[in-house]
């Protein structure tokens, strides 16, 4: 059963097609976000990316299984839905490409800042004219806490 608003197989191809090219535009959007290291602006479309991908995971599955539901459906239409899924199919590559992108940046960063927490936790120091600390030098990796969902 469809939860799409189609009682033919054209009605449905066509509807697949818009769902599809909606759930594009939102990974293009996310990706050119992405890309300009603006992350955290793609939250305002998250809910409705997260929708959308589920009920396109769901027509797509349930067409998968029952293939019929789109026998008969005009070559137009067909090849409309081909085309957007081809679309899709890139924007969804891209958009992987750029969050791997991000993920090593991000890492680089907290590497960084982790390396720097370090030193400065090593560092000889004291109190007054040629004082030093006890400290040991911690050979281990340094504290530090990741918040995944930022």
């Amino acid at each position: 059963m469809s939860t799409l608003a189609a009682d033919t197989p054209d009605a449905l191809a066509r509807e697949l097609t818009r769902l599809t090219d909606r759930l594009t535009g939102l990974l293009q959007r996310e990706t050119q976000l992405f890309e300009a290291r603006r992350p955290l602006e793609t939250e305002s479309f998250q809910g409705e990316k997260s929708r959308l991908a589920t009920l396109y995971r769901r027509e797509i599955a349930a067409v998968k299984s029952d293939p019929s539901r789109l026998q008969g459906a005009d070559a137009g239409s067909k090849a409309a839905l081909k085309s957007a899924t081809e679309r899709f199919t890139e924007a969804l590559a891209a958009n992987g490409r750029a969050v791997d992108a991000l993920r090593h940046l991000t890492e680089g960063v907290v590497k960084a800042v982790a390396d720097e927490a370090a030193k400065q936790r090593d560092t000889l120091s004291g109190y007054g004219p040629g004082a030093a600390s006890s400290a040991r030098k911690n050979t281990g990796a340094p504290s530090i806490a990741v918040n995944r969902s930022a």
